[in-house]
């Protein structure tokens, strides 16, 4: 399992269930995301348990239930942007803005049929 340098697992866990069953690549690529931004992130969703209230309803698990996905708290745009700016240079395929979070994700992840995307919410 790979230990972050600047997450504790923990800040990853299901707010629901308290299940952790994050991608430990995926944890490594965030680790680059936050070194590369040069600010602290906290993490505001990780891990969902499928039996998460916003996974439940789902056919296929989302990218959160499947351990590749985290919201990383942001307010500024400065912030928005320098994350949004070095996800794409990362290369995380998946990225939503929000009015208070970034989601970032790896749903390309082995799959090179996969278009990346940015929404908002």
């Amino acid at each position: 399992m790979y230990n972050p340098k600047y997450f504790a697992l923990s800040e990853f866990n299901c707010q629901e269930t308290n299940q952790n069953e994050m991608c430990p690549e995926f944890l490594e690529r965030l680790d680059a995301l936050r070194e590369a931004c040069g600010f602290p992130f906290v993490i505001t969703s990780g891990f969902r348990s499928p039996n998460h209230s916003n996974e439940r309803h789902k056919e296929k698990a989302g990218t959160h239930a499947q351990g590749i996905a985290a919201d990383i708290r942001a307010i500024s745009g400065k912030e928005k942007y320098k994350i949004i700016e070095q996800a794409i240079a990362l290369g995380f395929a998946g990225i939503g803005v929000a009015g208070t979070f970034i989601h970032v994700d790896d749903r390309a992840s082995g799959d090179s049929n996969v278009t990346p995307v940015v929404w908002t919410y």
